[in-house]
């Protein structure tokens, strides 16, 4: 019987992920969940869930959370507000270690959630899944350098052990009542008026995510393992968008202010689109706030 491996299940994209992933589900399928407070994961086993006590930092956790694994959806992440030292620990460390558990298990394939940030300095064009990471820009740190040394180490497990890895990279994710949007604004409020963010709703970054998962891997032509996709939007949100969708007046200052790349952060679907067939039910934010699923 297929066994997934969830981890991060309890986070913003990772809970609506796995809501999804266990309402979906093939018949026979089953999944585990990885958390640390398991009160968090009942609303996982009521849909059908096993749930594992652990911290994937902990080598034990993690080799007994591989048991048996067919699949692994990686969306573990230390984000905003978190010590370096742990945001290296959960987006690199354990990730990698997770990878080589996964090729010791000889389970079959590997989802590794990252996100469009790693990309750091602009390009002056969309970013593409070619583009190799460079530090630098606003919104660089620990976060970004460490799931971009995560994916460098997985890609290399791939080549090197065969591990059958797919990257799915997120863009600022929103929706399903995730406060993101409304959390961005103290830092939004010292932007230009005209910057862009990339975006992506709930929804679409979970079809995106288990398109991943389900497409075949192995090494014939047109297989995603080794492969990474942008997951975005096509309709980039303007700061001052961004506080309209809110109801909150704008800064002050904030429409005199200008932007001097109108790239940063901008990434490319095409990939996403052309290879497997994705389309975001809601292209636009604005798209999003017309079917109230904000």
């Amino acid at each position: 019987m297929p066994l997934i491996l969830v981890t991060g299940a309890t986070g913003q994209v990772g809970r609506r992920f796995t809501k999804r992933l266990l309402e979906r589900r093939a018949t026979g399928t089953e999944v585990r969940v990885l958390v640390r407070d398991e009160e968090r994961g009942a609303p996982f086993a009521a849909q059908g869930a096993r749930l594992m006590a652990g911290d994937l930092r902990e080598e034990k956790d993690l080799r007994r959370a591989m048991e048996g694994v067919h699949a692994v959806v990686n969306i573990a992440a230390a984000f905003r507000g978190v010590p370096d030292e742990e945001a290296w620990a959960v987006n690199r460390d354990a990730a990698v270690a997770l990878g080589r558990a996964a090729v010791e298990a000889g389970t079959s394939r590997f989802l590794q959630v990252s996100t469009n940030l790693v990309y750091g300095a602009s390009r002056g064009r969309p970013f593409t899944e070619d583009d190799e990471s460079r530090p630098g820009g606003p919104r660089w740190g620990a976060y970004p350098a460490a799931k971009a040394e995560a994916e460098r180490e997985l890609l290399a497990l791939h080549r090197e052990h065969g591990l059958d890895l797919r990257i799915g990279s997120l863009a600022f994710v929103y929706g399903d009542g995730d406060p993101h949007l409304t959390n961005v604004l103290p830092h939004a409020a010292a932007w230009a008026g005209s910057r862009r963010l990339a975006m992506v709703h709930h929804a679409d970054a979970t079809q995106a995510l288990l398109r991943l998962l389900r497409a075949p891997g192995g090494t014939a032509g047109g297989s995603v393992s080794g492969r990474k996709y942008n997951i975005v939007d096509d309709a980039p949100v303007t700061t001052v968008e961004l506080f309209q969708i809110n109801g909150v007046p704008l800064p002050e200052g904030m429409t005199e202010r200008t932007d001097e790349d109108p790239w940063f952060g901008i990434a490319s679907n095409l990939r996403l689109r052309d290879e497997l067939g994705w389309r975001p039910l809601y292209p636009s934010m604005w798209t999003a706030r017309d079917a109230g699923v904000l």
